[in-house]
């Protein structure tokens, strides 16, 4: 079936760019402050410490619990329920007494009635190298991206998409920032997955966009990227929407260990579908594509003369 028999939206895209952009400029503004700020709430997996769950017969009282933990010099615990009433989460900042001792003072602090269900416990320094760690395997996706799109499609275009990847990026943290939820790795793991899904994106509206310029006898860049926009329109929410069918499912069905994983995910998707089709774009214009960009060049057109 032709493009010309499927009703495609004409809705002006390119128009509302500017006010698509005042937009995520507020929003990478408020992220970008609070991480300065109040910086991430940092699991357990970054900060090093022990990790605590423990269930009871009823309801437990977690400001009893952490007035107990202070009184024996684990200040500034958190303590706070998990899945249920009766379950909680405690998680401890780093002692310098062994795991051992550390879990026989908190299992004699929670009483008879308390059952540990687990107890996970990381060092200061294991914390240290798995942030740097994620921090390294989150700028290398971004450099192996830059370098892809270069070859794939061209320059603008790269520099396009991983704008589009650091604004979802800065988001996405800010968001975690600016509600206190808790990052770990599998939030960092989420991240590095909404990258993946936003790049997806954003190179099927570059490589409708590229045909365009190279199949159609317009000259006007802002009609063909606005064209390329709607065509893809249908696809990019079709995606969209069934993704987070599947995450909205998790999120409330997957339960508390998932949850954050969950999120990270709900609202990369929501941010990395907006930068698609409003941030990739809006930069690949603002540094003027045009036809010219898109034609082979003599090299390549000799190339393409002699195949057999």
């Amino acid at each position: 079936m032709s493009l010309k028999a499927i009703k495609i939206p004409t809705f002006e895209f390119v128009a509302k760019q500017l006010y698509a952009l005042i937009f995520s400029g507020i929003l990478i503004a408020i992220s970008i402050g609070s991480l300065s700020i109040q910086g991430l709430k940092l699991g357990i997996d970054f900060t090093g410490g022990t990790l605590v769950e423990a269930g009871f017969d009823k309801t437990a009282n977690v400001e009893q619990i952490r007035s107990k933990l202070a009184k024996d010099g684990f200040v500034g615990s958190d303590v706070q329920y998990f899945g249920s009433t009766k379950e909680v989460l405690i998680r401890l900042k780093p002692q310098e007494i062994s795991s051992a001792e550390l879990s026989t003072r908190v299992i004699s602090l929670l009483g008879d009635g308390a059952d540990i269900r687990r107890v996970e416990f990381v060092g200061p320094k294991i914390g240290d190298e798995l942030t740097e760690d994620g921090g390294l395997a989150m700028l290398y996706a971004l450099i192996g991206i830059l370098i892809y799109v270069a070859f794939r499609f061209e320059y603008r275009f790269a520099l396009g998409s991983i704008s589009a990847l650091i604004h979802d990026v800065i988001i996405t943290l800010g968001f975690f920032s600016v509600f206190q939820f808790e990052f770990d790795l599998t939030v960092l793991a989420a991240i590095l997955a909404v990258i993946g899904y936003s790049l997806n994106d954003t190179i099927v509206v570059f490589d409708r966009i590229r045909e365009n310029f190279l199949l159609t006898r317009k000259t006007d860049s802002k009609v063909i990227v606005n064209d390329a926009l709607n065509q893809t329109l249908s696809r990019t929410l079709m995606t969209s929407i069934t993704t987070l069918l599947v995450l909205i499912a998790l999120f409330f069905l997957g339960g508390q260990i998932i949850n954050s994983f969950a999120l990270a995910l709900i609202i990369g998707v929501f941010i990395g579908t907006y930068s698609s089709i409003f941030v990739a774009s809006a930069m690949v214009l603002a540094m003027g594509i045009k036809k010219e960009d898109m034609l082979p060049s003599e090299k390549e057109k000799q190339e393409i003369d002699t195949r057999p």
